[in-house]
């Protein structure tokens, strides 16, 4: 058996929404040929299993395929290992680097546009029209379907489907945040899903912030045996 948390990632101000993740503190336990499994099991968005805490050694997988970045795990994995084994400066996905902070209950981390999914990028008239969707548009596999609420402002609506990597509908996509903020270059306030919350904002190194609030849900035992 292992320790899994879950949490929920980019949460609403009311701490409502957010995204489900799950994260094995103790990822060396569980074997690497045993990890896509156990991710398919849970059939969250994403999984982490944390190979080396002190130096942010991380591996994500969605319930198809293994990630190189993805944008909530780094986002919740930096949470959880500030409040249950000490705060970290970066986080080491395959991909590269990934520079993480804290600022008051916001969590946030940093990556790379081409470190990527191809995830198309859809824009339309209105919010309401990002509402009605009654799934992807039709051809696309990876799609972030946007709208402005406030142009002025930076807030946009958005649903983004990830069918090619299992997931029919993501609650909040850090990935499709760090595209669409670089696309447009500026920051914005990217509401998600049924409830949840992304700030993202270009740096002046090539890298998008993304972060947002992070919530527990539970810490339960798992067992990792086939």
């Amino acid at each position: 058996m292992s320790e899994l948390h879950v949490l929920r990632v980019f949460c609403g101000q009311d701490g409502g929404g957010g995204n489900p993740l799950g994260v094995f503190l103790e990822g060396r336990e569980v074997r690497a040929d045993d990890r896509q499994r156990i991710a398919a099991d849970l059939g969250f968005s994403e999984t982490v299993f944390v190979d080396d805490a002190r130096h942010g050694e991380i591996r994500i997988f969605t319930p198809a395929t293994e990630l190189p970045f993805a944008g909530h795990p780094v986002v919740g994995t930096a949470w959880l290992l500030a409040r249950e084994r000490g705060a970290v400066a970066s986080l080491r996905p395959p991909a590269g680097e990934v520079p993480v902070r804290t600022d008051g209950e916001l969590t946030f981390a940093a990556g790379r546009p081409e470190w990527m999914p191809e995830f198309e990028l859809v824009e339309v008239g209105s919010a309401a029209e990002v509402e009605a969707l009654g799934g992807p548009p039709e051809g696309h596999d990876a799609v972030g379907v946007w709208a402005w609420v406030d142009e002025d402002a930076g807030v946009i609506r958005e649903r983004v489907f990830a069918v090619g990597y299992g997931i029919a509908e993501d609650e909040a996509t850090g990935s499709a945040a760090i595209t669409l903020s670089a696309r447009l270059g500026r920051e914005v306030e990217i509401r998600q899903g049924a409830g949840s919350r992304i700030l993202a904002r270009p740096l002046g190194d090539g890298m998008v912030e993304i972060g947002g609030q992070v919530e527990m849900d539970q810490v339960r035992e798992f067992s990792v045996a086939a």
